[in-house]
């Protein structure tokens, strides 16, 4: 498969916030592109927001008005996976973090879709060696793993599992480029791939030095900033990212190492037991106007 916009059509599972940006990321780099999702209410709902997207990114001058009503020709949102999944060329798997969910999307993927399809998993802590086996087709599965917000992050990274074919890995470094993005390949399954993996090394020191009144989460934030260049400081960007999602990546990474330093911060699932999820909650280590 070439990653070609004329040619080819990309099928995105699962109409979530990162499923649905990664699917008008492609619509808006030229190609056909479907989402499928279980809830016809969560599909209408990406609809909706994808339409308020690409309206702010018109306004703002990042996007003509012209692009934005292409891109929205180019998706086709659908409940029925098998109307869509026949003629699609590349999956991008974006469900729940739920292994024996994922497996159960592959291995019907794998009798779906045709021969030369490739099955990614945007996971972002499961390797797709958990999943590749139900498919069928071990050799073309690996992770394509965006980051949030998956219009803007420019980084994606591929992840190839010991049966991963390089085709497979060259094809979908080509798509992510074709996207716009600037990939990385991980050679070896890791828990929590780089990025994860580098951002939890600091929010653990930074929740470390926060919860032995060493500093304010405040000064932790302006010092990562102002001394480190970091766009954000950590607790910044635990709240961007979601302290549910944050807690949910240390669960599964701590399940694959059994490393007490990877469990979940006592202080982060307090927060989240509270409701503070964060900026999309208008409230976790700082409080936001929604």
């Amino acid at each position: 498969m070439d990653a070609n916009p004329g040619s080819t059509h990309i099928l995105v599972i699962g109409a979530g916030a990162m499923g649905a940006q990664i699917a008008m990321t492609a619509a808006l780099a030229g190609y056909a592109t479907s989402i499928n999702d279980v809830s016809r209410t969560q599909l209408d709902a990406a609809a909706a927001q994808l339409r308020t997207r690409t309206d702010k990114m018109v306004q703002s001058g990042k996007l003509g008005s012209g692009a934005a009503a292409a891109a929205h020709v180019r998706l086709r949102f659908s409940t029925e996976l098998d109307a869509v999944a026949s003629s699609a060329d590349f999956v991008i798997e974006a469900a729940t973090e739920r292994l024996e969910i994922k497996r159960e999307i592959f291995a019907v993927l794998g009798r779906l879709t045709p021969e030369h399809a490739i099955l990614a998993t945007n996971s972002s802590t499961l390797g797709s060696s958990k999943v590749a086996a139900a498919s069928g087709r071990p050799d073309r599965v690996c992770n394509m793993h965006f980051f949030n917000p998956a219009l803007v992050m420019e980084c994606v990274e591929v992840v190839r599992h010991p049966g991963t074919s390089q085709a497979t890995v060259d094809t979908t470094m080509a798509l992510a480029r074709s996207l716009g993005k600037s990939p990385v390949l991980i050679n070896r399954e890791v828990p929590g791939f780089i990025a994860n993996r580098l951002m939890g090394a600091v929010q653990r020191e930074a929740l470390a030095l926060l919860a032995g009144g060493v500093a304010s989460r405040e000064d932790i934030d302006t010092t990562a900033k102002g001394a480190l260049r970091h766009p954000m400081g950590p607790f910044e960007l635990m709240d961007l990212v979601g302290l549910d999602v944050v807690t949910d990546i240390a669960r599964a990474t701590h399940a694959e190492t059994g490393d007490p330093a990877d469990a979940p911060n006592d202080a982060v699932m307090s927060l989240v037991r509270e409701g503070k999820l964060g900026r999309k909650s208008g409230a976790g280590w700082y409080t936001y106007d929604h």
